[in-house]
């Protein structure tokens, strides 16, 4: 058996997009923003469209628990291969769609038997749910950071369904369909026929050519086993 093999898997990251080189006004305005939305050692791609130094910026990325781990093409970039950190391509343009409809649900945070709690009354988070009822069109994109997303149409190839909880799609999926996109390894994804260019829960995906072909244009219900692998059910009516 090989001793050296390679597994596909992404993982969860943010891009951090600068349009100042001032670092003490990147702390100040980024300081509060991470603490929402990103745990500490998040990593972090760097894009920025002015020209700064490369090395202080990442320092300052660290003191505030991030872990900076590439930067995209442009001003950066020469820097950044001078020191060998990584160069990868900026992102494709996708326009954000809005959903044609939110829900909002107060949802209360068990506290751990361990911790004392000073207060009697538990924390609560937000657990939103959209929902879209028109096609995603290519170049479209529809993300939804605190929840699930529920479609009632399909989505086309170069469109894409991000949530960090679980998706439901009632229509042909030819786009990427991304759930537990924050990490959540329960997050489900549901479709009513599956051709999508990608599917991922929580980091490990499968693109179009390694979709099980006994799901391929099928009902399909779509999770993590107890191995962390994509497992394809398919559905029947």
């Amino acid at each position: 058996m090989a001793e050296i093999r390679i597994k596909g898997r992404m993982v969860n990251a943010i891009r951090i997009s600068l349009d100042t080189n001032d670092h003490d006004a990147i702390r100040k305005q980024l300081s509060p923003m991470l603490e929402k939305t990103a745990p500490q050692g998040t990593l972090a791609v760097i894009e920025s469209s002015v020209d700064q130094e490369l090395i202080a910026l990442i320092q300052l990325l660290i003191d505030l628990d991030l872990q900076p781990m590439a930067v995209t093409e442009g001003p950066l970039a020469e820097q950044a291969r001078a020191i060998q950190f990584p160069v990868i391509p900026p992102d494709r343009q996708m326009q954000q769609v809005k959903a044609t409809k939110e829900q909002v649900v107060e949802v209360k945070v068990d506290t751990p038997p361990d911790q004392v709690q000073e207060v009697a009354i538990l924390p609560t988070v937000k657990h939103i749910t959209s929902y879209h009822d028109e096609i995603l069109r290519t170049g479209q994109s529809l993300v939804q950071n605190d929840g699930d997303i529920i479609l009632n149409s399909g989505i086309n190839s170069g469109s894409e369904v991000i949530a960090s909880g679980n998706v439901h799609i009632y229509g042909s999926v030819r786009g990427r369909v991304i759930a537990g996109a924050g990490g959540n390894h329960a997050a489900r994804i549901f479709c009513h026929s599956l051709e999508a260019e990608l599917v991922s829960i929580a980091g490990t995906y499968c693109v179009a050519d390694d979709i099980p072909q006994h799901v391929l244009k099928k009902a399909v219900h779509i999770y993590l086993n107890d191995n962390q692998e994509l497992v394809f059910d398919a559905l029947q009516f």
